[in-house]
């Protein structure tokens, strides 16, 4: 950064000797150079300095250290909105009203002392404008006692985590389910259940998979990198999707927020801001449960524009759909950039496995997190210790159902499902059904019986031989028995089945069941009885009918 001189450049004399006033000294120069050379040969004098800081107001010294914090420097728009403005005014208005006498903020109060400067910086965003202390004054400024430069925040209390939502590694289960589904073309559950925290719904994991390389531009499961993932091992396929959305510039969680709707051609950078919160991460004491709330609190006030250029909070046109607002202004901090850090790490981060989520017993609100015993290697790219492995057998039954725990490996889990229909899901099992109906989809598809069969032998430990037997006989003959509806017309005698055969209702008139009953085609039961009436027969309906 500049140092005193390269900061002062271009200020008056009257400017210069009111800095020089401040910190003490009597002037004889009268040259604004030889005035910028007394000033900068006084800082060889550390006890001056240090008298100086030690002599501010409370709240000036506040916002200095604010600035030793942040290694000297912060955005202009997010230091004068926290510590207040600076009154631009010319020399001769400054000399007369002399507002460093009373300052009207910390920013005015450190400006007319010479210990803040500003001056445009390039960041990856592009030039933006800061408040920086010169870099030979910053040198000599004792950092504030009790200030903790490290932590973001504080522990929680025992009643902040009284309900634990551990960390797990589900994601990779409701991964393999997504994936047959998209594979078959089907629509996935609304959400996969997380006891607490945010809902990981099936676009949004679809997202993250996209972000794998496992989907195509259409959303289609690719059939190299999906079998690669199912078949490597738990703790390398949850590393996998960690590596995949910490470096994805396409993931964009601000624009998955519930119920904000994005609107305009402004972009942000998705990238930077989840960069930001992992490196918050980084204070955190690793086994230490941590309130969220402070958590939110110091970002807020220590970096609040971390995903904002040039801090603008007005170009964003975000509506919020519950309230029906527009979200501009620094005042909607908590409800777009405060909420995109709670969905962070209640949301990723918690479905990745990285971070333990805890409420307390009055709530389900997420009020305190942790790092997992998984997230040191996880955010370093690697596999996890002490995954399960998935080595257990999936169980068929004589009458065509098929179970698999989470356990079963994924790969197979994934084949068998692209066979059968979908049955009941819990957290310890998935249920499927073979039918007539799933392996003519499954034929469909290019898939076989022989491929069925050679599956259910080599992933389970029994296969009934009815089941073999029925499965053969289906694969050469199709289905030879089935099930249906049917709108039944029982009549006194043939001969009234025989007229209304003659009748114009008679196209309505299905298969005979016996010599005085008959299926009736469906929708046609109210034209079947205004043609027995013109026959000269009362009929009734008994029952529902569609």
């Amino acid at each position: 950064m500049p140092d005193l001189v390269e900061s002062l450049q271009g200020r008056d004399l009257g400017h210069l000797r009111i800095i020089a006033e401040l910190w003490g000294l009597e002037l004889e120069e009268q040259e604004p150079q030889a005035v910028l050379r007394h000033l900068t040969a006084s800082l060889s004098d550390s006890l001056r300095m240090r008298k100086l800081v030690d002599d501010l107001p409370v709240e000036v010294r506040e916002a200095l250290d604010d600035l030793v914090y942040h290694s000297g420097r912060l955005p202009w728009a997010h230091f004068t909105r926290t510590y207040g403005e600076l009154r631009e005014m010319g020399a001769a208005k400054r000399d007369r009203e002399q507002p460093y006498k009373q300052p009207i903020s910390a920013v005015e109060a450190l400006w007319y002392r010479g210990l803040v400067a500003i001056a445009f910086f390039d960041t990856p965003s592009g030039p933006q404008e800061f408040a920086y202390i010169p870099e030979d004054i910053l040198k000599l400024i004792p950092q504030a006692a009790g200030v903790d430069t490290t932590l973001t925040g504080r522990p929680a209390s025992a009643a902040e985590y009284a309900r634990p939502a551990l960390a797990n590694d589900r994601i990779l289960d409701h991964a393999c389910t997504l994936l047959a589904a998209l594979r078959m073309g089907m629509e996935a559950a609304d959400s996969f259940s997380t006891p607490i925290g945010e809902e990981l719904s099936p676009g949004v994991l679809a997202s993250m998979l996209s972000t794998s390389g496992m989907l195509d531009e259409a959303g289609m499961p690719l059939s190299e990198p999906v079998g690669l993932f199912l078949e490597s091992p738990r703790g390398e396929a949850l590393a996998q999707l960690v590596r995949s959305w910490k470096q994805s510039a396409q993931f964009n969680e601000l624009r998955l927020l519930p119920n904000l709707s994005i609107e305009g051609n402004w972009m942000n950078d998705p990238l930077r801001a989840r960069q930001t919160v992992l490196g918050y991460l980084k204070t955190i004491p690793a086994a230490t449960w941590w309130n969220l709330g402070s958590f939110l609190a110091a970002i807020k006030q220590r970096n609040p524009d971390f995903q904002r250029p040039a801090g603008d909070y007005d170009s964003w046109f975000i509506h919020d759909r519950s309230s029906g607002q527009y979200l501009r202004g620094f005042e909607h901090w908590e409800d777009v950039d405060g909420r995109l850090v709670r969905y962070i790490l209640t949301g990723p981060l918690h479905w990745l496995g990285i971070l333990d989520l805890a409420c307390p017993d009055s709530s389900q609100e997420v009020a305190a997190f942790r790092l997992s015993g998984w997230s040191r290697a996880l955010l370093n790219g690697k596999s996890p210790s002490g995954l399960s492995l998935e080595e257990e057998p999936i169980i068929v039954r004589s009458d065509a159902r098929v179970s698999a725990r989470p356990l079963v490996p994924r790969r197979v889990r994934y084949q068998l499902a692209r066979f059968c229909e979908w049955g009941k899901e819990t957290p310890d099992e998935y249920q499927y059904q073979i039918s007539s109906a799933s392996l003519h989809r499954a034929r469909q598809q290019g898939l076989t019986v022989s491929q069925l069969l050679a599956l259910l032998n080599r992933s389970s430990k029994a296969v009934p031989p009815s089941l073999v037997k029925a499965l053969e006989r289906w694969d050469k003959n199709g289905s030879e028995a089935r099930l249906e509806k049917l709108l039944i017309l029982r009549v006194t005698s043939a001969g009234v089945l025989q007229a209304l055969r003659k009748s114009r209702a008679g196209r309505f008139l299905g298969e005979p069941l016996g010599a005085t009953t008959i299926a009736i085609k469906p929708g046609a039961a109210q034209k079947v009885l205004g043609a027995l009436v013109e026959l000269g027969y009362l009929g009734e309906i008994r029952g529902e009918v569609d």
